[in-house]
């Protein structure tokens, strides 16, 4: 493994709290995978034997219904990891995992991490500060799809991109927009009109770059109350 690709997973969440020594054990003894976009990195029903983490590009967590519609659980990108909470328990995966644009993952054995968990229980902590993690990240999910509009789901989605901290910003959308509507529990229809609604608020669309006028005025508007989103929408 080259020493840039453990420095960026030993920054990811599911490590950072590690002692040095447990961390570079698990690192030693973990795989790199890169893949091209498409391809599939688990499915749903598959044994659950190991643990990922994003080193570069995005990944998607789906299902798919009985009407063989998908629904987007989950996306991560960069120093997110998944898999977690059902290879520790020898369970089987509820979702698939792709790729959805090319990219390289950190393979880590559960059965590796699990060892090293017994050896020394301060583990424990990198364990639980990585599933608050998801389960913050679950919490913010429903209070958007429950608390804000469509034009301030996608606003908020731009800001957590966005690589600026005020001013200016240019943010390039990671994958197709089929793929962000689902993740916001919206309709691609949907997601074009509010697209369309957040030209009002210094957003402009071109292709998969989104260009915005200011970060901040953005941010006021994704944290407003709904009623007003919706006047001004």
């Amino acid at each position: 493994m080259k020493p840039e690709i453990q420095a960026l997973a030993r920054r990811a969440l599911l490590l950072a709290t590690l002692p040095d020594g447990v961390a570079a054990e698990l690192l030693q003894q973990a795989r790199v995978r890169d893949l091209d976009r498409g391809s599939t990195v688990f499915l749903q029903g598959e044994p659950a034997s190991a643990i990922y983490i994003v080193i570069d590009g995005w990944v998607k967590l789906y299902r798919i219904a009985p009407n063989g519609a998908e629904a987007i659980v989950g996306v991560f990108t960069k120093g997110a990891s998944f898999g977690e909470a059902v290879a520790f328990r020898h369970d089987t995966y509820p979702v698939s995992a792709e790729a959805v644009t090319e990219c390289t993952l950190v393979r880590i054995e559960a059965d590796v991490f699990l060892r090293l968990l017994r050896e020394n229980p301060d583990i424990a902590i990198s364990m639980l500060s990585s599933t608050f993690a998801h389960l913050h990240l679950l919490v913010a999910q429903v209070e958007q799809l429950k608390a804000q509009t469509g034009a301030q789901r996608v606003a908020e989605f731009l800001l957590e991109l966005a690589p600026c901290p005020a001013g200016a910003c240019r943010v390039t959308l990671p994958y197709d927009k089929v793929l962000i509507a689902g993740r916001l529990g919206m309709k691609p229809e949907s997601l074009s009109r509010a697209f369309s609604r957040l030209k009002g608020q210094g957003v402009t669309i071109r292709q998969n770059v989104a260009e915005i006028a200011d970060i901040h005025r953005l941010r006021d508007y994704a944290e407003a109350d709904p009623a007003l989103a919706w006047s001004r929408d």
